[in-house]
């Protein structure tokens, strides 16, 4: 038990033999289940667990016969977690990259009740996120502007940060088998809890890397999760504007995509007006100006409104 809850930690684990048992060995002892996933590994990995929980009572190992992805393995051990009654269950990879010394710190805010999940920051400042390559970090970057326009939680930072801990309502609410099961799966987390109104923290800590390094491809994750975000957009827009409640910011941002696309529209009849009809290109380069900052203006104005609701934390 922590502070009265019980809690549960989730290790999603493939191709790990190197160093599954280091982490399952750093999980604190006030972890009361812990639930290591051996997502279809081809080595060692399985075996290391089934060996590690006759010695630790505390660890469930379970096996997935096939891949599924980390999101995957991480859904099937908050469905255990579920069933075994947990108050809050919290994520660890199996890499040995999280520093079970901040644990604590992710979970206080959910014994609080003051957010439902909690989230590690990395990129709070240089010191922290010392060892992540420049090219990560960009990427990283990237993909966070990305989230928060998908997600709705404009104040988030690092959400590809898998080390969290996630409230039992929470995990009650969202559609678990609706979640993106691969890399991909924590953007897709964060768009599930901000429709149903749930409140989230960063809680910042050092990045620490060791023997393990990532296995994103960052030149084809981003293309790939893009993709994922805007449906995921589409759908929170949908869902929490316009089924369980109604917000104009909806209308806000299709002005706003209307009006930008007709202002690339005229922005290329302004060329063709002038390079191949030979005539004054003043008039359509300005209405395509003009357009423009009609379509900017609806989109920054849409945002703000779904800023302005990000703290509002309406739990249906």
């Amino acid at each position: 038990m922590y502070r009265n809850k019980k809690i549960g930690v989730v290790i999603p684990a493939y191709k790990e033999e190197l160093l599954i048992v280091p982490t399952l060995e750093s999980v604190p002892d006030f972890v009361d289940q812990v639930y290591a996933v051996n997502d279809g590994s081809p080595d060692q990995t399985g075996s290391l667990i089934d060996s590690y929980a006759e010695k630790d009572k505390r660890v469930v190992p379970i096996h997935h016969e096939k891949n599924k992805g980390v999101g995957g393995a991480i859904i099937s051990g908050y469905k255990q977690a579920l069933s075994d009654g947990m108050d809050i269950v919290a994520v660890m990879a199996g890499d040995n990259q999280m520093d079970p010394a901040f644990l604590p710190e992710l979970l206080d805010p959910v014994v609080e009740g003051v957010v439902d999940y909690s989230v590690g920051n990395r990129l709070v400042n240089e010191k922290f996120r010392q060892g992540m390559s420049t090219w990560r970090f960009l990427g990283n970057s990237v993909l966070t502007l990305l989230t928060k326009i998908a997600s709705g939680y404009w104040q988030l930072m690092d959400p590809q940060n898998g080390y969290t801990a996630i409230s039992r309502r929470a995990l009650e609410t969202i559609s678990l088998d609706a979640i993106y099961p691969r890399y991909g799966y924590c953007n897709d987390l964060l768009v599930w809890l901000n429709t149903f109104g749930f409140r989230v923290r960063n809680v910042p800590h050092p990045a620490r890397y060791g023997l393990e390094r990532s296995k994103i491809k960052y030149s084809t994750y981003i293309v790939r999760l893009s993709w994922l975000l805007l449906n995921a957009f589409i759908w929170r827009m949908k869902t929490k504007y316009v089924v369980l409640s109604f917000h104009p910011l909806v209308f806000f941002y299709c002005a706003g995509v209307f009006f930008t696309f007709i202002s690339f529209l005229f922005g290329i009849y302004a060329l063709w007006f002038k390079f191949v009809e030979k005539n004054p290109i003043f008039v359509p380069a300005v209405v395509s100006v003009i357009v423009f900052g009609i379509g900017v203006q609806f989109l920054l104005s849409a945002m703000m409104f779904d800023m302005q609701e990000e703290n509002k934390g309406t739990w249906y």
